[in-house]
């Protein structure tokens, strides 16, 4: 598809990942989420790049309906709501917008709860265990 407007891709990042740089770095990387997006927003400067973070599942499934309407991709990092929120995979699976799944750490390798994404069914693909480069990974998915 060729669009005669810049892309727009949001960015939903669920629970506790607003302490990403202070949270478990031997998991997660020592880096602030705020300061990647701004790389981020650099590196792709050719897409319209939106970004939200909430600890709160039903602002998610809001947010994810709002971008549903307006934007050409979301990447969705939603944390621990992966593996228990019927409301988030709901959500994915209602909007026609292509979702990509981002995982910073890869869940295969950790606890067992972790090993099953009620939300990856419904995306157009998912992408764990390669850090904050998961999400460079999902946008160039975007703009191939």
């Amino acid at each position: 598809m060729i669009y005669l407007y810049p892309m727009k891709v949001c960015i939903i990042n669920g629970p506790n990942l607003n302490l990403l740089g202070r949270r478990e770095p031997e998991i997660y990387g020592n880096q602030d989420f705020e300061s990647f997006y701004k790389l981020l927003q650099l590196e792709f400067s050719t897409l319209d790049l939106e970004y939200f973070q909430s600890n709160v599942e039903g602002e998610i499934v809001t947010k994810l309906q709002e971008f549903g309407n307006r934007a050409d991709g979301i990447v969705l990092n939603a944390a621990a709501y992966t593996h228990t929120s019927i409301a988030i995979a709901d959500a994915v699976a209602a909007i026609q917008v292509p979702t990509i799944e981002v995982h910073i750490s890869n869940l295969l390798s950790r606890e067992n709860f972790r090993h099953q994404s009620l939300i990856g069914p419904y995306c157009k693909g998912s992408i764990m265990g390669f850090g904050l480069n998961g999400y460079r990974l999902a946008l160039h998915s975007f703009i191939r």
